[in-house]
């Protein structure tokens, strides 16, 4: 079924900062601030961005708190845009303190985020049928030029920003695959497993993953469960992100080899989105093309209205 993309912004666009997980730098967060008044939009920040969680320091203020947020700015029928400042850990924990009848009354909005952010983009993907972008944390130390650059032409200038292609990007399989973009982060997609509400990527879907700061023993026992719980299962094809801080690059590909290899899938190295610099926005929710001999993923139709 085909889900809805919200509409682009334009110049004077009102998009809302919130922090769903982790704590915020303040200096980081000003920056990314201004990137977003540089483009002419009108910037709102949540009551809690900054917040500390009382006993939980790696928590940017109480789960109540951060729902409240996130709730608030989706519902502000000014908001056109949320936009995650970062990523972390925490975003789980508000799912459920969310009215997601309200936020489905409050029509289409743009949702923009990465790493934590993946179990919100599955959420706003299933309980409202949105399109999502993953992309770039705004108060995130990878918000770099390039990074901002593709952001900016997704949101405003989405036929513009339908190739996608990293600049190292190399085939891990051959062949073409079409389908629906699914996934993000691999340790909230294995994390989500069990939960009522999350379920296998549909059949023929175009699965992205990637992550940070796990070690390749780490990654092959999260591929594992994944394959155990049956999650590639009708997947077209893999494309695969940055995997900073995971050691040796070759030992990530060899395990993700290993593991997916035997798929017999196409499959791409290193597309470009993650935590990387430069970092793509890449659509979810949208039908695109894997061209694993090519080194692209294209989008059918912009990702925004």
């Amino acid at each position: 079924m085909r889900r809805v993309h919200p509409p682009r912004l334009r110049r004077g666009s009102t998009v809302a900062v919130v922090a769903p997980a982790g704590p915020v730098d303040p200096r980081l967060l000003a920056e990314g601030i201004a990137v977003l008044e540089s483009w002419d939009l009108t910037v709102q920040v949540g009551d809690h961005v900054l917040g500390r969680h009382p006993k939980l320091p790696y928590l940017a203020g109480s789960d109540t708190d951060r729902a409240r947020d996130f709730q608030r700015a989706w519902c502000d029928p000014a908001v056109e845009a949320v936009i995650c400042a970062r990523g972390g850990y925490g975003g789980q924990r508000v799912l459920d303190l969310v009215d997601w009848s309200e936020l489905a009354a409050a029509g289409p909005k743009v949702f923009v985020g990465s790493s934590d952010a993946t179990c919100l983009h599955d959420a706003i993907g299933a309980r409202l049928d949105l399109v999502t972008l993953f992309g770039p944390m705004i108060a995130g130390a990878l918000f770099d030029a390039d990074a901002q650059r593709h952001l900016q032409d997704t949101l405003f200038y989405p036929e513009s920003a339908r190739r996608l292609i990293g600049p190292t990007t190399a085939t891990a399989g051959h062949g073409v695959a079409r389908g629906i973009t699914v996934g993000g982060n691999l340790s909230l997609i294995t994390a989500g497993l069990g939960a009522a509400d999350y379920f296998p990527p549909p059949d023929g879907a175009i699965l992205l993953l990637e992550d940070v700061n796990e070690a390749p023993y780490r990654i092959d026992r999260m591929l594992t469960q994944l394959l155990r719980a049956g999650w590639f299962t009708g997947v077209s094809g893999i494309a695969l992100g940055s995997w900073a801080g995971c050691g040796q690059l070759e030992e990530v590909y060899t395990v993700t080899e290993d593991l997916l290899g035997g798929l017999g899938l196409p499959m791409v190295w290193e597309l470009g989105f993650g935590h990387c610099p430069g970092q793509l926005t890449v659509p979810l929710g949208v039908e695109a093309v894997l061209d694993a001999d090519d080194g692209t993923l294209t989008v059918d139709e912009a990702a925004l209205a």
